[in-house]
């Protein structure tokens, strides 16, 4: 029945489930913005295109820049490589309790964790750095955004929920808002942040499924 229901919400806050729900985006919960982030080329529009891909919809996304919807392509290929990739599916498959259902959500925010614990390994900018830059860029821009994905990229600015993926307490947060959201559509609470036991208990084997991943992910996403 969970299944069914969650299933049900793919139009209306995002999820793309294969044979179960596999990842869930709301406004401001996009799942991993680091990564798409990171992925992007440096354009502001580019990135904002790749960052706000499953919030700018509609006729509200046919009134972007050509850049912006280059952004939204990018997004759907690294989407598209992410959910189909064995290594993925490996770490989901290393999910187990009351999470069964949420693997991809799960598995989206802890590879956005390991991206941000091992940023060195990645990028010759530190994590501050690129975020601040990318904030700093968003500040400075004009842009015409429906409120939803206008209020997440505030809230992105203000609580700083890229760098926040460094730590645990970050990820604990973050799986919260999403399980707040999914309350809010299926009147459940999925309880995700308690999640984070997931990631304590197979930390170092879900570290090493991303760190096998995340290379081929740069190269198909080059």
């Amino acid at each position: 029945m969970l299944t069914r229901q969650l299933s049900r919400l793919k139009l209306v806050i995002g999820f793309e489930p294969a044979t179960a729900p596999e990842r869930a985006r709301s406004g401001g919960l996009a799942l991993n913005w680091l990564a798409h982030a990171f992925l992007s080329k440096p354009d502001i529009e580019f990135r904002l295109g790749n960052l706000l891909a499953d919030l700018v919809k509609g006729r509200d996304r046919a009134a972007m820049s050509a850049g912006f919807l280059d952004g939204v392509r990018h997004h759907q290929v690294i989407d598209a490589f992410t959910d189909t990739h064995p290594v993925v599916h490996r770490s989901r498959a290393r999910i187990g309790g009351d999470y069964r259902h949420a693997t991809g959500i799960l598995i989206d925010v802890f590879y956005d964790h390991f991206l941000a614990l091992d940023w060195e390994r990645y990028s010759a900018e530190p994590l501050e750095a690129f975020t601040t830059r990318l904030y700093d860029d968003i500040r400075a821009g004009t842009f015409h955004f429906p409120e939803e994905a206008r209020a997440a990229l505030e809230r992105m600015i203000r609580e700083d929920r890229l760098g926040s993926y460094r730590r645990l307490d970050g990820i604990e947060a973050a799986l919260h808002r999403v399980s707040l959201r999914l309350a809010e559509r299926i009147g459940r609470d999925l309880g995700l942040e308690r999640g984070v036991s997931e990631l304590v208990a197979h930390f170092e084997e879900l570290r090493g499924d991303f760190t096998e991943f995340f290379p081929q992910l740069q190269a198909h996403a080059s």
